[in-house]
């Protein structure tokens, strides 16, 4: 990632969607301006989401998703419907094309059903305009356009991004735990799955939203953390929150003094995508499960693991340790979440930096609605250590959640 780049979980998702043919990717192309998208005459040209990262003014950096035709038939147009369908759980703006000569149909109510059903804003862009004999007026979520001679693109993109603004919504990730000049203590262990040379994208977002509050952050590995906080006593200052890597939560909550808050990079994040509640009620599942439980551990990013990886190495061996159960795992990565969670008993996800909220909190719903507890890496780990209530004492609204389901 260039110092320049915006992550694609930090950008506005915007997915164009409706029945093949409807001009879909001729839209896309438009609004965009760039060849984005394949374009033929020929039904049912885009077989899968294309997806591109891209700036429009004036909205800024945006995620731009072309999906496939939603009225597609057989084996084949059947996935097509179930891959548009998971599109739909990550995108904040959803713009349905529609064909100005035929109309709105079975298939576009469809459409607008499932958007008000997960709450997404959307807009109707009527394509094709430039066939009718009169061109109605546009409204707030009405527009008409023709892809091919421009008509109407420009109103497009205001309208999108009159959407995608109210969508941005500021959310800090610690720094309204903190105050200017306070000191933040960050501990990342340099391990063989970090990456050379940077650092993963949660601490980089937390040296940022510590700079924004005019705090001072301190970046250490474990295994100089307790000299720091050492020469900081003797200097008279004292950490106003030590955030640490979960992996590291047993050894680092050993050095930090108990008047000092806890918590981890994960936790913090789980936060940010609003996941910490609902993770926060799962982890207790973790102590009910039955001998032979069936858990899926989930990462929203995909990379090559490596020995030690914490979801396929660690944590599996920190559950069998904790609960003395036979247990089995299956991992999913990137969009790969499955759509039906029956087979599983416990949901361990990542902290999500790779995804953005929407689709977080999509995944959250989906567990919450089949009966799977659905927790996340920090705070399973925080439990399972005999932490979690030390980790979450900096938010007295999830201690309470947690006061709650020992009760």
């Amino acid at each position: 990632m260039g110092l320049n780049d915006t992550p694609s979980a930090e950008r506005v998702h915007i997915g164009f969607f409706g029945r093949r043919n409807a001009g879909k990717s001729s839209v896309v192309n438009a609004v965009t301006g760039q060849d984005l998208a394949v374009v033929s005459d020929t039904l049912g040209t885009t077989t899968d989401p294309v997806i591109k990262s891209m700036e429009i003014l004036p909205l800024g950096p945006v995620t731009i998703v072309d999906t496939p035709g939603f009225d597609d038939a057989g084996e084949l147009g059947e996935l097509r419907v179930r891959k548009t369908r998971k599109v739909l759980g990550s995108t904040d703006v959803a713009v349905l094309v529609v064909d100005s000569t035929a109309g709105l149909g079975a298939c576009e109510r469809q459409l607008v059903e499932l958007f008000k059903a997960q709450d997404t804003p959307y807009l109707l862009a009527y394509n094709k305009s430039d066939l009718l004999d009169s061109v109605p007026d546009d409204t707030a979520t009405e527009i008409h356009l023709s892809a091919k001679t421009g008509e109407g693109v420009f109103e497009l993109k205001e309208a999108i991004a009159a959407l995608g603004t109210k969508e941005q919504v500021e959310k800090p990730l610690v720094a309204d735990l903190i105050e200017p000049g306070d000191i933040v203590v960050l501990v990342i262990p340099i391990d063989k799955a970090a990456p050379k040379g940077r650092l993963i994208l949660p601490e980089q977002m937390m040296v940022r939203d510590v700079l924004d509050a005019g705090a001072e952050s301190i970046v250490v590995q474990q295994t100089i953390l307790a000299d720091t906080l050492a020469h900081l006593a003797a200097a008279g200052r004292k950490p106003a929150v030590v955030i640490t890597d979960s992996q590291v939560f047993e050894e680092v909550s050993r050095i930090v003094p108990e008047d000092v808050p806890l918590t981890s990079f994960s936790i913090l994040m789980a936060r940010y995508k609003g996941l910490l509640a609902g993770a926060v009620r799962g982890a207790a599942a973790i102590d009910a499960l039955p001998d032979g439980f069936h858990v899926l551990i989930s990462e929203g990013c995909t990379h090559h693991r490596q020995c030690g990886d914490i979801g396929t190495m660690k944590i599996p061996t920190w559950l069998g340790q904790h609960t003395g159960k036979e247990l089995t795992f299956e991992t999913s990565s990137g969009r790969g979440f499955p759509d039906d969670l029956s087979g599983f008993d416990l949901v361990i996800h990542c902290g999500g930096c790779m995804l953005n909220g929407r689709e977080i909190v999509r995944r959250m719903r989906q567990a919450e609605a089949q009966g799977v507890p659905m927790t996340n890496y920090g705070v399973a780990i925080a439990h399972m250590k005999g932490i979690l209530r030390r980790t979450l004492g900096l938010f007295p609204d999830m201690v309470a959640i947690l006061d709650e389901g020992a009760e």
